[in-house]
This record gives structure tokens, C-alpha cells and sequence, in this order.
């Protein structure tokens, strides 16, 4: 995913906000030590605090994210404040019962006994987010630090200033300033944050500064979560419904002028199918957006000039069947379908992460099989096909960190579904009670009674019966 800090490298710190980096931090483990974020009255009482600024300034949000990205009210909605509502709703619902410690049978030969699992918060965790969906993507696992019992810092793009400084303002005048902090700012910031300790980090970006991240949490053993992205394609098999695969294709690809970590890449179309859905894409796209996309209020812009350049030097990748048109003073790139598109393309080699869908013929199922596992797993994988068997055999002989069949784009607004990567596309999925996982660490528990020693069958000296036993019991 093109997403979040520019940098290939982390550089020197200079600002005044990089400085206070680290006192920010110290406060919040302060904070953490005292136990004030442990108790679940107040873990609710900050996802409503949360609830209640979303939608008492929603029209706040909905005018920061028009400003960085363009984003229609309605898509403002359904992706970002709704999306994340939902989230904090399911979670309100269910923790009660997630964070309940669970019981585990205990071996017959280590009875009298109990055993259980406890849910305990990892400490203060560090959220860095992107730029495309920038305020679903830093308050959703917000969500889950929070339910689970941590502190935060949220670092929000810089990439989408609106929506960072609307953060940066509202963030600590609604949730506990002693609990949850914001740090703006790009590369220093980004860099004095991974210069210290956390006891987890949540990285949503690309796999370059993927790495960074890693490299800076491997200096202090703390795990990691990192939502990266990938070229996800789009299996089209012969006998499925066209028209309504086409329709669903361009809202998958086409929603946040494609800038969207699970869009459809490319179309993978089985034999006829690349040439037929071709019109079917032309007039999905007029329906939605209009005969001139430009005018649309329903269509969005290209984040900065950088990846417009990025984007438009591969319009010449392939056949354009649609769109094409740019302006680069308003960051205007139309919406485009690219034909007869040669598999080694450059529009072929990383995630586009923009409004150009490729199409990709292949033979058959078999090729395209193939030609998925042959390229690095992506972060979802999609497919149009009205057969069991071809269902069946996507399930099980390819790898990516979702699948889902006759829907692009949805499966990440089931909370009951882990989302993630696997591979070059990220690792560890959140969202519902995979968020709590995700922020806590699962403690054993023993509690053995003193009054009974089981235990002196394992003490030596060994004798014969104490062997049979201990074979026949552990």
C-alpha cells in the first residue's frame, strides 16, 4: 500500500514536537503503571467518548477528509465515521464476554487443579496510519488499544494535514489526555516515535517503510502488527454474471480514486471474459460517475502530485478502454480500464493504488492459479465465478489475506473477520475480538491446592512405580 510516511529511510529529528516525543511517552507509561486504564468502566467510557465526537462532529471530519482526498459526505460515511461507529458498537456489545477470563481442563495427573486465561493489556502501544483512509484507519485500532486496556499514541499522516490536525485537536479533548496522546508531524516525529520503547506498534502503510518499522521494534523485542497491501486481483471465470461483476469491480476499484489497500489491482479474465466485460466496466463507470468523472461530486482526487506523476506515466501500459483523462493542477486522474495489458507491464509490478484496473487474460483456471501464486500473496483475493469447484480450488490452493467471492472491498466491515495480511501484504489481523488479541496478551493461569501433593510422583528419587505412574499419567 502507497500509504503513510513517505521516507524509504528514517532521518535526524529537529522539531519541537519530535522533542517531546519522549516525555509523551513517559507519561503514558506512567499513566499505564498506575492501572488507570485497566478497569472496563473506563475502557466503555472512552469508545462512547469516541462515539459521541464522531458523530457530534462528523460534519468537522466529513470537511477534513473532502480537503485531503476529495471524499464525498456519503463515502465519508460508509468508509470512515460510520465504518468505525460499527466498529466501536460491536466491541461495546461483545467485550464483557471477550475479556471474561476462560477456563482449561486440567490433565487428570496434574488434578487437584484450575486453569485459566486472563486478558491482560500490553502497556502503551504506538498507532501510525496512513494517509488514504485517514481517519478509519487510526481510530479503528484505536478501538481495540483502548478495549484492551492500553495507552496510545496515534501518529497520523501528514500526507492528509486536514484530518491530522482535526485529530490532533479533537483526540485530546474528548478521550483521557493522561491516556491517549497524538504526535504530528512526518519523518522526525515518525523516527523519534520508534526510537523509543512501546510494548506494541500498528503500522498501516507500504512495505518499505514496513521494514523500518520492524527494524526499530526489533531494538526492544516489541511485537509488531503491519497492514500492508499488495496487487490484489480479480479472478473473472466464463458463465458469470457480467454485468453485476463489472458494477461491483469498478465501486471495489474506483471508490477513493482507488486509493484503497484492498481494491482489485488488476482483473485476472479467463479466456472470452477479457474482451466481453469490457463494456460491461465502461458502463459501470458512467452509471456511477457520469460521462465526464471530473464534474462528479461522487469521485475522488489523487492524494499529491507525487503519485498522480506515478500514476499517469502508466496510462500507456495498455489498450485504454475507459477514461484516461488527468489534470494534474486539480490531481484528476479518471477512472481507466487498460486491455491487452502485458503481464511484465510496470503497471504489472507494484500495487497501483490509484483509479487504473489492468486486465489480464489468461486461459484457464489453472493459469490463473498460476499466476497468482507465482507473485508475491496478496492482501485479498477476489473472484467472480458461478462454480463450486472453482471456489473450492481458490480456497485451497492460494494463499492471501482474504478471499471472498462475488464482493470486492466488504469483508473488511464484518467485525467478526480478522483483517490482515500474510506475507509481503502484512501480518496479524484486528477488528472485533481480533483487536483485543491483537492489543493484549493472553496470561496463563494455574492455581494448584497445597493440601494435596500430587506433585511428589515427578519429585526423585525415581522409582519403578513412580515411573509407571508418571508414563501412564503425564
Amino acid at each position: 500500500m502507497n500509504t503513510s510516511t513517505e521516507a524509504t529511510q528514517t532521518l535526524s529529528t529537529t522539531t519541537d514536537e519530535a522533542a517531546d516525543v519522549p516525555a509523551t511517552v513517559a507519561r503514558l507509561n506512567a499513566t499505564f503503571a498506575t492501572g488507570r486504564t485497566k478497569p472496563l468502566s473506563w475502557r466503555k467510557a472512552q469508545l462512547r467518548a469516541l462515539r459521541r465526537l464522531l458523530v457530534e462532529q462528523q460534519g468537522v471530519f466529513t470537511a477534513a477528509l473532502h480537503s485531503d482526498l476529495g471524499k464525498n459526505a456519503t463515502e465519508v460515511h460508509t468508509t470512515e465515521i460510520g465504518f468505525t461507529i460499527n466498529e466501536i458498537d460491536h466491541t461495546l456489545r461483545h467485550m464483557d464476554r471477550w475479556l471474561r477470563p476462560r477456563r482449561v481442563p486440567v490433565p487428570l495427573g496434574l488434578r487437584p487443579a484450575r486453569a485459566r486465561t486472563v486478558r491482560e493489556p500490553l502497556g502503551t502501544v504506538l498507532i501510525i496510519s496512513p494517509w488514504n483512509y485517514p481517519l478509519q484507519l487510526a481510530l479503528s485500532p484505536l478501538v481495540g488499544a483502548i478495549a484492551a486496556g492500553n495507552c496510545a499514541v496515534v501518529k497520523p499522516s501528514e500526507l492528509a494535514p486536514a484530518t491530522s490536525a482535526a485529530l490532533a485537536h479533537w483526540l485530546p479533548r474528548t478521550l483521557d489526555p493522561r491516556a491517549v496522546a497524538v504526535t504530528e508531524g512526518g519523518i522526525p516525529e515518525t523516527t523519534a516515535l520508534l526510537e523509543q520503547r512501546f510494548d506494541h506498534i500498528f503500522y498501516t502503510g507500504n512495505g518499505t517503510v514496513g521494514r523500518i518499522v520492524m527494524t526499530a521494534a526489533a531494538r526492544h523485542l516489541t511485537p509488531v502488527t503491519l497492514e500492508l497491501g499488495g496487487k490484489s486481483p480479480v479472478v473473472v471465470e466464463p458463465g458469470t454474471d457480467l454485468a453485476t461483476a463489472a458494477r461491483r469491480i469498478a465501486w471495489g476499484k474506483f471508490m477513493n480514486a482507488g486509493q484503497t489497500c484492498v481494491a482489485p489491482d488488476y482483473v485476472l479474465a479467463i479466456g472470452d471474459t477479457a474482451t466481453a466485460i469490457e463494456p460491461h466496466l465502461t458502463t459501470a463507470i458512467r452509471e456511477m460517475y457520469g460521462t465526464d468523472p471530473a464534474k462528479s461530486p461522487d469521485y475522488g482526487r489523487i492524494i499529491n502530485e507525487r503519485h498522480f506523476d506515478r500514476l499517469t506515466a502508466l496510462l500507456t501500459d495498455g489498450r485504454i478502454v475507459t477514461g484516461g483523462d488527468h489534470d494534474r493542477a486539480d490531481r484528476y486522474l479518471a477512472p481507466t480500464v487498460l486491455a491487452d495489458v502485458d503481464p511484465s507491464a510496470p503497471v504489472m509490478r507494484e500495487e497501483i493504488f490509484g483509479p487504473l484496473l489492468p486486465i489480464v487474460r489468461v486461459p484457464d483456471l489453472d493459469a490463473a492459479i498460476a499466476f497468482i501464486t507465482a507473485r508475491d500473496k496478496p492482501l485479498a483475493l477476489y473472484a467472480f465465478t458461478p462454480s463450486p469447484a472453482t471456489k473450492r480450488r481458490l480456497t485451497n490452493e492460494t494463499s492471501s489475506g482474504a478471499l471472498s467471492f462475488g464482493a470486492p472491498n466488504t469483508h473488511p466491515a464484518i467485525p467478526g473477520l480478522p483483517f490482515g495480511g500474510v506475507g509481503e501484504s502484512g501480518m496479524g489481523g484486528y477488528h472485533g475480538e481480533h483487536s483485543i488479541n491483537r492489543f493484549s496478551h493472553t496470561k496463563s493461569v494455574l492455581d494448584k491446592p497445597l493440601h494435596f501433593d500430587t506433585l511428589r510422583l515427578a519429585y526423585p528419587p525415581f522409582t519403578p512405580r513412580k515411573s509407571r505412574l508418571l508414563r501412564r499419567f503425564l
